[in-house]
């Protein structure tokens, strides 16, 4: 008898450990939202404050050029063929209200 009930306690002191592992969580195959500022980042591989269309392109890796290009442009408000982490942040707070 003894044994059992120490079984029993185990078993839910493992199930209890695994529930708050996956609490935090999202169900698999959901990607991660990763910090916008981390991304920018990420996406400036030269280090001069602005996301190029080349660099922003870069990120892509083989995907729709078309696709990337009109984002791109949706991004770059001024126009000036590059990206400020002031459009690039905004954009994500765009999303977040949304």
């Amino acid at each position: 008898m003894k044994r059992i009930i120490t079984t029993i306690a185990v078993l839910a002191v493992s199930v209890a450990f695994v529930a708050t592992a996956q609490a935090g969580k999202k169900p698999a195959g959901e990607k991660k939202n990763a910090d916008p500022e981390e991304q920018f980042k990420k996406l400036d591989t030269n280090g001069d404050g602005f996301v190029s269309k080349e660099e922003f392109a870069a990120h892509g890796k083989g995907k729709n050029k078309d696709k990337a290009d009109a984002q791109f442009a949706k991004l770059d408000r001024d126009g000036d063929g590059k990206l400020s982490k002031d459009e690039f942040l905004s954009h994500g707070k765009k999303k977040k209200n949304k």
